[in-house]
């Protein structure tokens, strides 16, 4: 293994847990090869970057998801994420509602829809 695989699987599981090594392995029984493309680059790589802690790097992903619209299960993974990265609910519901001047209320609603999912999962008031 790479250190540059060491380091994205590390940081994957930090932020996304079983439900991104799951995709993983999903990824290699199709595409062998491409998920460990994916650990070594997205989160070896571009995570492993300065800058930005990974709350922010979350918070990030999940309004340009939010803005792109059609993202679904990226946003379950990364809204996931960015709670175990330590972003508070209320961090999470306040960066998709600022979205809703660029990308409009349709997307932001359906991004509020897998937030509720999101929460409820994991049983999470968001008005804590």
């Amino acid at each position: 293994m790479s250190d540059r695989f060491i380091k994205g699987w590390k940081t994957m599981q930090q932020v996304g847990g079983k439900q991104s090594e799951d995709t993983i392995k999903r990824l290699e029984s199709i595409a062998p090869g491409f998920g460990n493309h994916i650990v070594e680059y997205a989160f070896g790589d571009i995570f492993g970057r300065d800058g930005l802690d990974l709350k922010q790097r979350e918070l990030v992903l999940i309004a340009s998801l939010t803005t792109q619209g059609d993202c679904n299960s990226w946003l379950h993974l990364h809204i996931n994420a960015g709670l175990n990265a330590g972003l508070r609910p209320k961090e999470i519901v306040e960066a998709i509602v600022q979205c809703s001047l660029p990308c409009g209320l349709p997307r932001v609603l359906n991004t509020m829809r897998i937030v509720n999912q999101v929460f409820k999962e994991r049983k999470i008031n968001p008005l804590d």
